[in-house]
């Protein structure tokens, strides 16, 4: 229960909340834009590699609709069945997990990062969702594939 709920959170207070999630399950990747320049960046590689971008979250100006200050932060909340369903097959529950998500935000020093958990933790303590599948392998390929070229530079 507790991976669950950790997971959960990870997408929406990742640069809030690091501790909610072990260090070494999110993997970040440094970008050289602004958060909405590397947003349509990822947005645009996910597109072209064929899967469906389910939405976009602007966590900034939810903030800031709400009266709060928020530094820019945006989720990407995408997938593919072909990548998801088998996980999903193997055990139902990781649809808490899917589609995937990627986290764009400026820090406190204003560096731009693309934020991710990897697959493999997330899964890992699924019953039946062996963390070696190839599934989850493409996934964590893909994940890597997407949130470098957003990166730029």
């Amino acid at each position: 229960m507790r991976k669950i709920l950790q997971t959960l959170a990870v997408g929406s207070v990742l640069w809030a909340a690091p501790g909610w999630a072990d260090s070494d399950d999110i993997v970040k990747v440094r970008a050289t834009g602004d958060v909405a320049t590397t947003m349509s960046a990822l947005e645009a590689a996910v597109e072209g590699a064929g899967a469906t971008v389910f939405a976009r979250v602007d966590h900034g100006a939810g903030a800031e609709g709400a009266g709060l200050e928020l530094g820019p932060s945006q989720l990407l909340i995408f997938g593919n069945p072909k990548l998801g369903t088998p996980a999903m097959q193997a055990n139902p529950l990781a649809g808490l997990f899917l589609p995937l998500k990627v986290l764009v935000y400026e820090d406190a020093g204003g560096q731009v990062w693309l934020a991710y958990e990897a697959p493999e933790e997330t899964l890992d303590d699924l019953d039946g969702v062996d963390d070696d599948a190839d599934y989850v392998a493409r996934m964590t390929g893909a994940l890597r594939k997407l949130t470098q070229a957003a990166a730029g530079g």
